[in-house]
């Protein structure tokens, strides 16, 4: 078959001998005549077929020359990732396996006299809990007396994050999405204290490499001269790498006990009604065997396990780190890959990003759920975020699946918590028969079902443009 630069993906622009590009569900890459031979090197070396890289075959698909400065060698064949994620979606342990992931290759690869070229966390996925590195291009033959030349950016996107979390209570997420560089040197320096200067790791990687780089400027092409001196062979990089390993493996996170990460214990369902939901939420995913299901407002990810039962893959995501964060720690455990677990707030979805706003997809352009979980989150983005509520409707609608949606009454104990801090009639609109009037503009309801609270109903709705099919 061929295919068309068109198709390129546009976050894999930057390496002139290796490009990602999609067709009809297939994921290939183009590679240079000097991306072919660093490719066959790493097959001979055996790492190719390592179960943390993704797997990898030689296709005879055609492609546009013109995909690569130095036209088109070869192509390869990787197996899909369910969908894609970002290091500003990850909770604190994702990262850390993310990184710990890029070192043990990295030195793997310098056994087989290969190295990484880079040291980016978007070079990593993950399969559910599992952790995969999906840059095959990224591994080259090892050059004489070559220094680990992704230092800089494993600091930057790896490290500084890490640390920030760990060690300062900061969340890593705002600033990895507001920077696809990562965090600089001088900037994490600028926010350590003297106190830091005693803190594991923060010496050398934060303040003296601060002040070099504020110095020199690393990326200067004669510093990066400098470092390539007689002397430095690949066992004071293996030396170095495992150094690293041991400081990031030793980076520690635990969530506050607050009250999203407790609120699976603490709600104000009764077992019964829990249950009914429960029930709901399995009959509306049995019936139609989603391909892929969105959680979203996830929390502990009780619903998620549910709907994983039946569907390919659940996407589930919260905006409370420490809730996704417990649910990543218990899915590892259990090596569950249906479920994928992300820090996402629905109020403020993951926009596109980098060059021409297209690096770094949307939310929504990385996968449409065929079923949306809206379970708890409508009055949260109603009245905690201040969204009209037939703009949450809508919102739902646009995803174009199916939903199963709670609708908290104003009578509802959380509801009467969340307008007690605010101004009288502030949120007239926030109301059930409003809500179920704007549902059936845009979807046919199957079910309801109110529970034996009398606050909550749940809600199983088709698109209305899907009815057709469905009957």
């Amino acid at each position: 078959m061929t295919v068309s630069s068109g198709e390129a993906d546009h976050g894999s622009f930057r390496d002139p001998h290796s490009r990602v590009l999609t067709r009809d569900g297939a994921v290939l890459r183009a590679l240079s005549s000097e991306g072919l031979a660093d490719y066959r090197a790493l097959v001979a070396s055996g790492l190719s077929t390592d179960r943390r890289v993704v797997g990898t075959t030689l296709t005879n698909a055609v492609v546009d020359d013109a995909l690569l400065p130095g036209g088109v060698a070869a192509v390869l064949e990787h197996d899909r990732v369910p969908f894609i994620s970002y290091p500003f979606e990850w909770t604190f342990s994702m990262l850390r396996d993310a990184a710990l992931l890029q070192l043990d290759l990295m030195v793997a690869a310098l056994e087989q006299d290969l190295t990484l070229k880079d040291a980016s966390p978007y070079n990593v996925q993950f399969r559910g809990a599992e952790a995969l590195f999906i840059d095959v291009g990224s591994f080259e033959q090892l050059r004489e007396e070559e220094l680990w030349v992704g230092y800089r950016q494993f600091c930057m996107l790896y490290l500084y994050p890490l640390l920030l979390q760990a060690a300062k209570g900061a969340r890593f997420q705002p600033w990895l999405r507001g920077s696809l560089d990562g965090i600089r040197p001088g900037d994490m320096r600028a926010m350590c204290s003297r106190r830091d200067a005693f803190r594991r790791g923060f010496p050398t990687h934060v303040f003296l490499y601060a002040r070099l780089d504020r110095r020199t400027g690393l990326d200067h092409p004669r510093i990066a001269g400098r470092l390539r001196r007689p002397g430095l062979g690949k066992q004071i990089i293996t030396a170095n790498l495992r150094k690293m390993r041991r400081l990031v493996s030793r980076l520690h996170w635990d969530p506050p006990r607050g009250v999203w990460t407790s609120y699976g214990a603490e709600n104000s369902y009764t077992d019964a009604d829990a249950s009914r939901k429960d029930e709901f939420v399995k009959a509306a995913c049995t019936e139609r065997r989603p391909r892929l299901v969105w959680d979203v407002g996830c929390n502990t990810g009780r619903h998620s396990r549910i709907a994983a039962d039946v569907a390919a893959h659940v996407v589930a995501f919260d905006s409370d780190h420490g809730s996704v964060e417990l649910l990543y720690r218990e899915l590892r455990t259990v090596a569950d890959g249906r479920i994928l677990p992300l820090v996402i707030d629905a109020a403020d979805p993951s926009p596109g990003l980098g060059w021409r706003n297209r690096e770094r997809a949307t939310l929504i352009e990385r996968g449409r759920p065929d079923l949306v979980l809206a379970l708890a989150v409508v009055h949260h983005l109603a009245i905690t975020n201040n969204v009209p509520l037939r703009e949450v409707v809508r919102w739902l609608a646009d995803l174009g699946g199916a939903v199963v949606v709670e609708f908290p009454t104003r009578e509802d104990p959380m509801v009467q918590q969340m307008l007690r801090g605010k101004r009288d009639g502030l949120h007239g609109d926030y109301d059930r028969g409003c809500f179920e009037r704007w549902l059936g503009e845009s979807f046919d309801v199957r079910r309801q079902v109110e529970l034996a609270s009398g606050t909550r109903v749940l809600y199983d709705a088709t698109p209305r443009r899907q009815r057709g099919a469905d009957l």
